[in-house]
């Protein structure tokens, strides 16, 4: 063989053709929850949700109307539904901190999971936890704890699924989860007691991603491709019947003012067309 078609090995070289046989006679190599084994691989998924809401940021401050076309409120969400999973990728427009620290928080637990869990599942629970955040601020709204009219923005829903789903799969492989469950707490506590944070979306993020994750983490060896697959639509449908549920407790001025064309509550809303 050429020097070109040399392949280091343990026996001394091999050609291009041995180890491409060689490799196809050998298992993918995962972690205890499925996750496929890619040593020296970038968290690629992670870094794609912090390009984009880094992309996000610039066009709020940057494009007129961003940030009122896709932040989130119980209100907008009746009518454009999108907005329950697009207000995870916004941030405060006036504060660098707030995309800096949920990037931060990103960054510290995302990469873990994404490596236990494999890509697909991770995008899942991250997706299902921001889409979780946003139902249980619509709940509050339903049971009168919060207006229906009060916008939320950010990945702070999404990251506390990602810290529940961190104590899920850290307690399940047997190592020491105190220090995320501490995070977890004075986030929290945090949560309740500073004005201007949205704890609906914190507890529903944290709630959903922690359950998703147990789904993923207790699932038996020959029933994790079922349960990749099942678990996200049941949870899914059960997000769909909450958000119904709480759409239909909607206070009479608020149905009323759903029944007027979309042009005219955006003028309404925004002051222009």
């Amino acid at each position: 063989m050429c020097p070109d078609c040399q392949r280091p090995a343990a026996v001394g070289v091999q050609c291009v053709d041995c180890v491409r046989d060689a490799a196809s006679t050998q298992r993918t190599a995962r972690t205890q929850f499925g996750g496929v084994v890619r040593p020296g691989i970038r968290p690629v998924v992670t870094l794609t949700i912090i390009a984009v809401c880094v992309v996000a940021f610039i066009a709020q401050r940057t494009a007129p109307d961003f940030t009122n076309r896709w932040y989130y409120s119980p209100f907008w969400g009746h009518e454009e539904p999108w907005r329950f999973l697009t207000a995870a990728f916004l941030h405060s427009e006036g504060s660098f901190f707030h995309i800096l620290l949920n990037m931060v928080a990103l960054w510290a637990v995302g990469p873990y999971l994404e490596v236990q869990l494999g890509r697909a599942r991770y995008v899942t629970l991250y997706l299902l936890s921001a889409l979780g955040g946003s139902v249980v601020v619509l709940l509050s709204a339903a049971l009168g704890w919060s207006s229906w009219y009060g916008g939320v923005v950010g990945a702070s829903g999404a990251i506390f699924g990602l810290f529940g789903a961190a104590f899920v799969v850290m307690w399940r492989s047997g190592h020491p989860a105190q220090s995320i469950l501490g995070i977890i707490a004075v986030n929290m506590v945090f949560s309740f007691v500073v004005p201007g944070i949205s704890w609906q979306g914190h507890l529903g993020g944290l709630v959903v991603g922690a359950l998703v994750a147990a789904g993923y983490a207790f699932a038996p060896r020959d029933r994790r491709r079922l349960v990749a697959v099942a678990l996200p639509v049941v949870t899914l449908v059960l997000l769909v019947a909450v958000t119904t549920w709480a759409y239909g407790r909607a206070p009479a001025e608020v149905r009323e003012l759903w029944t007027l064309p979309r042009d005219v509550l955006w003028t309404a809303f925004f002051g222009q067309g």
